[in-house]
């Protein structure tokens, strides 16, 4: 596992040795974020962006994201090891400046508005392949209004889960890379 691009380019990062944590595969993420970038109904700049990284796991998406000049990284991660592998990658690439990370479920962070005292740009959600609660998830992300107008939500599943959405969420597109469905949306009112 590596950054793709940026000023972090091509360094390797550290990862899980157990079977809890499931990172993102570069070749996956390299499609994200080329979509991000060159995907005309998803017009997405990284630079001076706040990006909110749920499910973390090692960091991959949010450290991608710094790389590429994002100002501020909020990762939330629950797995132990995973937190450990996640600061050993923070303090590689010393940017701790421009992050958070939070040790918490999800939808408890989700739940508690006084996290919330900016908006984001883009949200990241890589919950596990067993998540069943993806409405659950968006409709708090809704109820925290933490996202700006405008701001993107990467949805990352097994391509062959069925998640219901709340109707505010509007799929932009859906890409399918091997085993994975990567779902492109944003939030209408």
């Amino acid at each position: 596992m590596r950054i793709i691009s940026g000023k972090f380019k091509s360094t390797k990062l550290f990862i899980p040795l157990d079977k809890e944590t499931r990172p993102l595969k570069d070749i996956t993420k390299e499609s994200i974020f080329n979509t991000l970038l060159h995907f005309k109904k998803l017009p997405f700049e990284f630079k001076n962006a706040k990006i909110l990284d749920l499910y973390s796991g090692t960091g991959s998406f949010g450290l991608e994201c710094l790389s590429r000049n994002a100002t501020k990284v909020t990762f939330v991660e629950n797995n132990k090891n995973a937190l450990k592998i996640l600061q050993k990658n923070i303090y590689k690439l010393n940017i701790k400046k421009k992050t958070s990370v939070i040790k918490c479920s999800v939808l408890n962070y989700l739940s508690d508005i006084e996290n919330f005292n900016y908006r984001v740009d883009l949200i990241f959600l890589d919950p596990p392949y067993k998540e069943r609660n993806i409405y659950e998830l968006i409709d708090s992300i809704i109820k925290v209004n933490i996202l700006k107008k405008n701001g993107i939500i990467v949805i990352h599943r097994n391509k062959k889960s069925k998640d219901n959405y709340p109707n505010n969420f509007k799929i932009l597109d859906i890409r399918k890379y091997g085993a994975s469905k990567i779902i492109y949306g944003n939030l209408v009112f």
